[in-house]
């Protein structure tokens, strides 16, 4: 059989982008590495400055310190004055790379690199003898969601994202119930819980570590009106108890969703609304070919989202199920009226409103 006449450019232009891919994916270990040493802050500080004086300023090893600007000058991330011998990192550039960013902060997001790579030879595995890879073998995994989600929580979570719903941040003040289903270490939860003092909040995880950090930060907020308890929300108990039901980036991490949709339905009152953050995308692959963020999506999917749902014999529903997906399950589970919402702050989530019917 003949083999198809190559087209040069289009395999010279791959070829280019491969290279770039490389390069790209090992400035984003580096990015990681900046954010966790604190270097990027360090940087933010400082005036143009030698790897010594970065280094003693951040109270790290000069040499490892100087390794990492070397990549970093050559990611194009960090200037370099070869002169002087000194770096610099531009206030634009610090925009997306400290803590400071909050929201925008693009080396806390990098840390989800080595943190999906170091599962590689499980996933890889899986891809050959099925199962899925369990929470248990995802080293940080709590402490990078926590960093990742408390910027929302603290800064748009009462301003922003409640608001979405109509009449709900009144009836917050008045008192009302609410639950969150894997409420994970319990932020949302507590910021809630101190916004809104006469409502009474809960929240459910099935780790224990995260609900032992839950109380922890109620009990050092001095919040009352807030408890947390190790529980499948898959199988919850009460009924038509709660006004308000959350998810935030949990749903479809689960091994049977479709189950913690009804339980969601059965436990809020008729009228009731279940407020779920999650990714803004389409479930057609087709759709998605644009997405802000597709590639690094899907391969977190791949890597986590997906093979923890079937580490527990579950649907592996995948981070990209997609508005189409969603919108059908809701309704199936008898959560109606469905109206999606976005913000300017954060591009790549959405909000979903529905309603018990």
């Amino acid at each position: 059989m003949s083999q198809p006449e190559l087209n040069q450019q289009k395999m010279e232009e791959f070829g280019g982008r491969a290279l770039d891919i490389l390069n790209k994916a090992a400035v984003a270990v580096m990015m990681s590495v900046g954010h966790r040493t604190g270097l990027f802050d360090t940087l933010a500080s400082l005036t143009p400055s030698t790897a010594r004086q970065i280094a003693d300023a951040a109270g790290l090893q000069e040499r490892y310190v100087r390794e990492w600007l070397a990549a970093m000058v050559t990611g194009n991330v960090v200037e370099y004055d070869s002169e002087t011998r000194t770096y610099h990192l531009p206030p634009e550039h610090a925009a997306f790379l400290t803590r400071a960013a909050q929201t925008n902060n693009m080396a806390s997001f990098a840390q989800v690199i080595p943190l999906i790579s170091n599962v590689a030879d499980d996933v890889v595995a899986c891809f050959q003898h099925g199962g899925g890879v369990p929470y248990s073998s995802y080293k940080r995994f709590p402490e990078v969601v926590r960093e990742l989600s408390t910027p929302t929580f603290d800064t748009l979570l009462v301003d922003k994202i409640l608001p979405l719903v109509p009449g709900l941040v009144e009836s917050l003040r008045q008192g009302i119930d609410v639950l969150e289903v894997g409420c994970g270490s319990g932020r949302a939860i507590n910021v809630m819980a101190r916004a809104f003092p006469s409502s009474r909040f809960v929240g459910y995880d099935l780790i224990r570590e995260q609900i032992v950090a839950a109380n922890a930060e109620a009990a050092a907020w001095g919040l009352s009106n807030a408890r947390f308890e190790v529980k499948d929300v898959s199988t919850l108990e009460e009924k038509a108890h709660y006004d308000l039901v959350t998810a935030f980036d949990t749903v479809h991490d689960q091994a049977r969703p479709a189950a913690l949709l009804e339980e969601v339905a059965a436990v809020l009152k008729r009228g009731g609304n279940f407020l779920m953050w999650d990714i803004d995308a389409s479930s057609e692959l087709h759709d998605n070919k644009d997405h802000l963020m597709g590639p690094f999506l899907y391969a977190a999917s791949c890597m986590h989202c997906m093979t923890v749902s079937l580490s527990q014999n579950g649907e592996g529903l995948g981070a990209m199920w997609g508005r189409e997906k969603a919108k059908q399950m809701l309704a199936t589970a008898g959560l109606v009226e469905t109206q999606i919402h976005r913000i300017d702050e954060d591009p790549v989530s959405c909000c979903y409103v529905a309603t018990k019917a």
